[in-house]
Order: structure tokens, then sequence, then C-alpha cells
């Protein structure tokens, strides 16, 4: 009977982020049936092995039940640490608006502000976040800006206005389509150089794992290598 909950447990480890794929079902459905398949695959793996170790036999299904849920561990410890948050900024005392993003049919309903309550527990996770500093000034840091997002991974840019210097865009995630709304803005800092915050914002779910301080990152980083 293991045994067959375990190929079951593999399965929709498999089903789930396929269906996600092919967009048939929602994103956060299909991760869900995922994490419920390596959390099963987890348990009658480890169940198996403790069956062996008394002299009971194991069989091949028992072998990928176990590596399916030592896979799924493996990525369920990766995101170990990551705050609750799913709302992350480089000014945490005046973070960019979104003002396309509220206008989108899947954001209808989403209180787009940005709480006052994860300003903390982003410091106390992720002091390293910072604004783009650049050397010129604002209309052509806004240029620039625009010109990296267009060529970030899975970015789609959905606004631009160089007049207020602000940039809107969606990322999704190649598997389960999760789209996460990004906001970028320039401003003057000082008289030839430009500042350039960032904010990234999920859809779903209360946490992350971490990808929207990592897309800042990697966005940052881009921007000042850029020329």
């Amino acid at each position: 009977m293991r045994e067959k909950i375990g190929v079951i447990a593999v399965a929709a480890m498999l089903i789930g982020p396929g269906l996600a794929w092919l967009r048939l079902v929602p994103g956060l459905a299909g991760f869900v049936i995922f994490a419920l398949g390596g959390l099963i695959a987890l348990v009658v793996g480890l169940v198996r092995v403790v069956q062996a170790a008394r002299g009971r036999a194991f069989g091949l299904g028992g072998v990928v039940t176990l590596i399916a849920g030592m896979a799924f561990l493996a990525i369920a410890v990766r995101g170990r640490g990551a705050p609750r948050i799913n709302d992350f900024t480089t000014d945490l005392a005046d973070p960019p608006a979104f003002r396309n993003a509220v206008t989108l049919p899947a954001n209808a309903g989403r209180d787009l502000v940005y709480p006052p309550a994860f300003a903390p527990i982003q410091q106390a996770c992720c002091a390293d976040l910072r604004p783009a500093r650049l050397p010129v000034p604002p209309a052509e840091a806004f240029a620039r800006a625009r010109r990296v997002a267009e060529t970030m991974p899975a970015w789609a840019i959905t606004a631009a206005d160089g007049a207020s210097g602000t940039i809107e865009a969606v990322a999704t995630t190649r598997v389960f389509g999760f789209q996460d709304d990004i906001a970028i803005r320039v401003r003057a800092d000082g008289s030839a150089a430009s500042r350039v915050d960032v904010r990234s914002k999920s859809r779903d779910g209360k946490g992350d794992l971490g990808a929207n301080a990592a897309r800042i990152r990697a966005y940052v980083m881009a921007l000042e290598a850029a020329r």
C-alpha cells in the first residue's frame, strides 16, 4: 500500500508543475499539488528506510520515492530563513508606488500599498538591499534603467513614463507561472547624478522564498554595470 502511495506522491510532484507550466491550473494550485506530493514522498520514503533497517526489502519504488522526497526537502531547505513577506523595496521610507499595476485585471481588489510592518522585517533579513546610484542625469538614467529592465530574464515592461521617471514590469516564473509586480523609480541625486529605486512584490503567497530580494539585487547590479 505504501508503495502505491509513494508512486502517487511522486506523480503529483511531476503533475503539479506540469499542469502549471501548461497553464492548465493556476500556479499556486500547481505548487500545492507539488508540495503535497513532495511531503508525502518524503514521509513514505523515510518509513521505507526504517523498514529496510529492520530487514524488509527496499524495492525500486521505495528508492524512487525516497529520492523524490529528499529532492523536495532540498528545495524546501533552500527557502529556509526567508521572511514571511512578499514585498521588498530599496526605499523603505518612500517605496516606489504601483500605478499601472493597480489597473491590471490580475490585481483587481488587491492592496498594492507597501505595508509599513514589512520594513523592520526587511531590514532584519535584507539590509543589503539598496538603490542603484548612477553618475548621470535622470533622463539618461531613465533610459538606461529601461534598457536594462528589457534585458532582465522573464520581465515584461508594462508601463514607462520618462516624465515621472517610472517604469513598471511583471516578472513571470517559467514553471509555475507566478507573477510579481516590479516598480522602478528614477530621481535626481545631486546636480548630475541619479538614484534608481526598485520595488518587487509577489501576487501570490505570504512569503516568496527570497525571490523578490534576489530580483532587486540582480537588477541593481546589472544597472550599475551597464553603460
